[in-house]
This record gives C-alpha cells, sequence and structure tokens, in this order.
C-alpha cells in the first residue's frame, strides 16, 4: 500500500516538473526565422560550400590528395618556361595549365581537409549553404577556365610565325 502512494506521489511532482517548465516558455517571444526572407548567419568557420579561386590555382594537386572523398578532380598540363601564365595574388609564377579543375559536391563531406595544404590559398569554405538542386550532376562545379590557354596557345603560335615570317623576309 505504501509503494501505490509513492508512485502516485512520484507522478504529480513529475507533472509538476513538467508543467513549470511549460509555463517558463509559454511567455517567452517565439523565436522562429521566416526562412526565405530571414536566413541565419552562418558562424565565421562554419564549412559550407567550396569555392576555388582558379586565378590563384598552380594546380599542384595537394587538395585532390588530401581530400578523403576523392571529390576533386584536377588535370594539369606542364608548359615549357617561353609560355607565361601569369602570377598568383600572391607573386607565386604558375608553371602548370589547369586544364580540369572539378569539385563534386555531392560526394563531398564538407570536411574542410582540402582548404588547409592549399599553398595559394585559393581553395576556400563559403559561407554559401543552400546548394539543392534537382538534378546530381548540377553539384559538379567546373572551374578550369580552358578557353583561357586557348588563346595563350593561339597567341604564343602567332608570336612563332611572326618570328619565321621576320627571319624569311
Amino acid at each position: 500500500m505504501g509503494r501505490y502512494f509513492s508512485n502516485i506521489v512520484q507522478s504529480i511532482s513529475t507533472i509538476w516538473t513538467g508543467m513549470n517548465i511549460t509555463l517558463k516558455h509559454l511567455f517567452t517571444p517565439s523565436i522562429t526565422l521566416q526562412y526565405p526572407e530571414e536566413r541565419w548567419e552562418m558562424p565565421e568557420r562554419a564549412r559550407n560550400q567550396l569555392f576555388n579561386d582558379i586565378d590563384d590555382c598552380i594546380g599542384c594537386d595537394q587538395c585532390a590528395r588530401a581530400c578523403p572523398v576523392d571529390c576533386i578532380y584536377i588535370e594539369t598540363e606542364k608548359v615549357g618556361e617561353d609560355i607565361d601564365l601569369g602570377l598568383t595574388s600572391k607573386g607565386t609564377k604558375k608553371r602548370l595549365k589547369v586544364l580540369r579543375f572539378d569539385i563534386d559536391m555531392s560526394l563531398c563531406c564538407y570536411c574542410g581537409l582540402c582548404t588547409y595544404p592549399c599553398p595559394t590559398e585559393c581553395l576556400i569554405m563559403t559561407p554559401h549553404y543552400e546548394a539543392s538542386v534537382y538534378d546530381r550532376t548540377d553539384l559538379l562545379y567546373k572551374y578550369a577556365k580552358p578557353w583561357e590557354y586557348d588563346d595563350l596557345e593561339s597567341a604564343d603560335a602567332s608570336k612563332d610565325t611572326d618570328k619565321e615570317a621576320a627571319t624569311a623576309g
């Protein structure tokens, strides 16, 4: 009989505790965010969308080697010393043509391990977090600009033909 009354007292105290919590939250203002119009500000070091500044990329392949899920695809080509690919923003001379720099964000685990070994700091995690698409193939981001290098090659070829014409004439 004593156990019966102790169970009643315990259940009443449990209900009272739950009701106190409910009453505390009943009169506090809500913090609901109206999502499409309002967005949460992401923390400073949040790991979200990857971005590569291809103008600073030297094609060293260190980010692809550090990626645990192999979602970064890089193809480079070594150029001769006579071709100038320019400099990065930190003054590093580019020695490789970046023919392909693709990131498959459908495979990415957003760990950020690929951003640390980059010597030119061109691969970064952005605060952009809304990347929903209807087709998974749209999550393959292509950063390389092969048309820039085609222009360089045609310019070098025209220089060579100009030199040949000057020596022949």
